[in-house]
């Protein structure tokens, strides 16, 4: 399994956020997915920025995480929006 220090985007802080919400590899992380993995992040109680959801994406996608903030920062807020809005009764 590969690790998440492996990838670039990712420092000690961003490696403990992800660990602390139970991510721990990078096969993890594709399976979740930028969006959700970053929502499990705010759930675990981690202060992260929006700064992490673009490094993951760039992770997952072999670009700078200041190239994602600049692509796909709409796309990936949208998707945001879409799949941690609650679901109505």
């Amino acid at each position: 399994m590969s690790q998440l220090a492996d990838l670039p985007n990712f420092g000690p802080k961003s490696q403990q956020m992800l660990a602390q919400a139970g991510i721990h590899t990078l096969e993890q992380l594709r399976e979740l997915g930028a969006v959700r993995a970053y929502l499990q992040v705010k759930r675990s109680g981690a202060c992260s920025s929006l700064n992490l959801l673009w490094a993951m994406e760039g992770a997952l996608s072999g670009r700078h995480w200041q190239v994602v903030a600049r692509e796909d920062w709409l796309r990936l807020l949208l998707e945001l929006d879409e799949i941690g809005r609650p679901v109505p009764d």
